[in-house]
This record gives C-alpha cells, structure tokens and sequence, in this order.
C-alpha cells in the first residue's frame, strides 16, 4: 500500500524479467508512470508501455502478454483510455495485447494481476491506468498525481499484495486459462530458468504461510459458476469473533449486508469497521452504487443494537475525499484478504474476479496480520501504527480506539441521508449490480430489499 509501493517494485520486478510477463487488467494504460515526478514530458521513460516494448525488443526470450476486458463505453467512461488504443500502441511491437468479451453481456473482467516468470505476482484492486498512482500520505495536493493532460487526480487508496512461489505459479496458470478461453490459444507455462525477480524494494512481510486464491467466474458457455469469493466473505464473516475490518470501493452486496447485521445483532458478536469514500467520483457510481449503498449502511446502523458498527470516509487533513479503492477484508487476526473483488452483488457471481488471503496459523503470522490492519487504519487516522496498538489494547475495542485517535476527524460517518424515491429503485432494482446472469436478465422485475 498505496500505489506508489506497487508501482515502485512492479518497474523493478519488470526489469529482471527473463521468460515471461504476464498481465490480466480490468483496464490498461500503456502511458502510465511507474515513478512519476511530477512532470509530463513527450517520452517519460517510466511510462509501463514504454517499458514493455522496450523490455521485449532487448530480450527475444520474454513473452510480454497483455489481457484487458473488452469494454464498453458506458461502462468505462470514467477512464480517458480505451483498451483498443491499448492494442494500438502495441502494435507492430513484440508485445502481445489482447481484448477480453468471454463474459455475459453487461459483466465485466475485473481481475487485476501481474506474472513475472511464474516466480513472483502481483495481485491487487487497482489497475495500471494513469489515476491509480498515489502514496500513503494521500496529500490534499500532490504534483506527482499527474495526467497526461497535465491535470492532477484526487487522492487515492489502494492496496496490493506480492507473493512468490507457488502461489505465483498457480497466478500464472490462472492467467493461461483466461487466455485460453479468450483466445482458443494454449499457452505452455515459461520454463524455469536463473534469477529471482522479486524487488529489493519490497521486503516480505511473510515468509512460508500458505497462500489461498478465491475468484469468482460468471456461470457461462457451459463453465460453472465460480463462487468462492462470495462463500469466503460469508464463512469469515460468521467465524470472526472479535473484529471485521473492511475497505471497499463499493458495500451493496445484499447477502454480506444481511450476514453483517446478523452479526452485529447478536450479544457476543464482532466489531465492523467499513471504509469507503464519502461520495464516488464517477457520475455513473454515485447515481447507482452510493444509492444502493445508503440504506445497506442505514441497515446495519438499524441492526447495531450493542455499538459495534462504524461506517467511515477518509479525509485528507484538508478534508479532501480520498478515494477508497482498495478491496481489502480482515478478519480479527486470523485472515487477510487483498485482490480485485467488491462488496457488491456482481463480484459474488457476475464478474471475473481474483483475490489472495493468508491465514494466521501460528503467533507470529498473526501479529503480522493484525500489524497489517493496524497500518491501513493508523495511515488514515494519522497516527503510528503503535499508537493504535495501543489505544486498542488500553481500551480494549477497534471502534473505540478509533473514536478516541480520531480527534482530527481523518475519518468521517458516511452520510446516508434521508431515504428517497431514487436510492429505493436502484436498491431494489440492482441496476447495473446483479448478483449472478440470471438476475441480470430479470432487472425488469424489481427486487425488495432484505430487511436484517
């Protein structure tokens, strides 16, 4: 975390790739910048597409492949850069870039993963597109956010995990499946050869735990619906005993809201701690997924009988929005879960999707993991990692260690407001959010909201 990390050990991890890059994108923008500077120049020599013909054209052994959902206009809008300007830059090069429509119509690949060599991989919630760069100070003005068009985006959060071994190994087996069923073209796994790219610039946080990877594939031309993602969330969720700890860019899952409340409902139940922007930054996201989020947060508020529930907005100190687009899940200190899946409908059984979690089996992976959380909360509360610590042990509780750290008010209530006629129809519509292909066929016939 944030951006600037990732993209600092990705521009190392690149450079000593020797058989094979392997990149699975919801959207890609070659003009990119790995270790931007706050200027825009005609020829950055960090822009990743740069990069990658440069690293193809010097290495005739490394396979560079790119696969990027096939998008559709209304969908990504938000973003200045289409996939097939993509394919265009990478024409005439040794670089191979791919458009990605094996899923139903209206879901959407959103997978976020990079492979070098089958040694090391990326996997996270943020794609490599020209806004996504940020560190974890999320000024309320940074020069180094900049745009090609010389514009500065907002402050951002985001999240990513490396991991190596067979978990990188079994990250590229899932990229040659997605290939494979993209392009009707089987891809033989690189062959092992000398080097370790893993970046110095990251030092594991982890050594020798096991690694698990949930995804989520749409049922579709006769392949399975692939529900783990969504199973996983429901079995944490009813396991956790002391706290649930979420970052998500979106909450209007119904089935996470309901087994959430029920939860919150009971005498023994955990503390959950939400985190999500305060108001989302696309004319499409705050017409349709803030409406659906208000009354699952107005639930849940509803459902909280003991105090345990807090639902919060990050600020810059100036009291800028920073915008939350991690999707990150820990559950007391016994898992974390980083990768591509929101908490909405469509990433339980619409979408592609792919996340990575590690268990604490023993104390040392569990201090780890609980550090882990610590870090994400103390970096938006602006306070050491150490201090949360203990403001958590003194007062024995999550919540109320955040309520006495957030004297600045980093962290804000999301606002709800009042219901309205809007937030009704597009929360019970799911518009633009189904939870399988099914219902994305039934949009016609309005759905009522669960109460908890």
């Amino acid at each position: 975390m944030d951006n600037q990390a990732y993209y600092t050990a990705l521009f190392e991890a690149l450079r000593a790739a020797r058989r094979s890059i392997l990149i699975l994108g919801w959207a890609f923008d070659p003009r990119t910048r790995l270790a931007p500077d706050g200027s825009e120049g005609p020829a950055d020599p960090d822009e990743v597409g740069r990069i990658l013909v440069d690293l193809a054209q010097s290495r005739p052994d490394l396979d560079v492949r790119l696969l990027v959902w096939k998008s559709t206009l209304g969908i990504n809008g938000g973003l200045p850069f289409f996939p097939h300007r993509a394919k265009a830059w990478f024409a005439h090069t040794r670089v191979t870039f791919r458009e990605a429509d094996d899923v139903p119509f209206g879901a959407c690949h959103h997978q976020k993963v990079v492979v070098i060599d089958d040694k090391v991989a990326f996997c996270g919630g943020g794609d490599i597109v020209t806004n996504r760069w940020d560190t974890m100070a999320h000024l309320h003005r940074e020069p180094r956010r900049i745009l090609p068009d010389r514009a500065l985006h907002a402050p951002r959060h985001e999240v990513t995990m490396l991991v190596d071994g067979g978990a990188a190994e079994a990250l590229g087996e899932l990229f040659r499946t997605r290939w494979r069923n993209a392009t009707h073209e089987t891809l033989p796994a690189p062959s092992k050869g000398d080097g370790d790219p893993w970046p110095g610039c990251a030092p594991p946080q982890l050594r020798d735990v096991e690694v698990a990877i949930a995804r989520t594939e749409p049922k579709w031309r006769g392949r399975p619906l692939v529900a783990e993602v969504r199973d996983l969330t429901l079995a944490c969720i009813a396991s956790a005993k002391q706290s649930i700890y979420l970052e998500n860019q979106y909450f209007t899952s119904v089935a996470v809201m309901l087994a959430l409340a029920e939860r919150l409902a009971a005498p023994e139940g955990p503390e959950v701690v939400l985190i999500v922007t305060g108001r989302a930054p696309s004319w499409f996201d705050h017409l349709a997924m803030d409406q659906a989020r208000n009354p699952m947060i107005r639930s849940l508020r509803e459902a909280d009988r003991f105090g345990r529930f807090r639902a919060f907005a990050p600020r810059t100190p100036e009291g800028r929005d920073i915008v939350v687009h991690a999707k990150v899940s820990v559950f007391d200190d016994a898992i974390v879960r980083v990768g591509s899946a929101n908490l909405n409908n469509r990433s339980g059984g619409f979408d592609t999707e792919c996340e990575l979690g590690v268990q604490g089996v023993d104390e040392a992976t569990r201090a780890a993991l609980a550090a882990f959380r610590d870090g994400l909360l103390s970096h938006f509360l602006g306070v050491t990692p150490t201090h949360l610590a203990q403001a958590h042990r003194d007062r024995g509780s999550l919540v109320r260690a955040i309520d006495t750290l957030n004297r600045r008010e980093r962290l804000v209530p999301v606002a709800t407001g009042q219901p309205t006629w809007w937030e009704e129809l597009v929360s019970a519509g799911r518009f633009g959010d189904p939870s399988d292909v099914d219902e994305s066929w039934r949009l016609r016939s309005l759905r009522r909201r669960p109460r908890p």
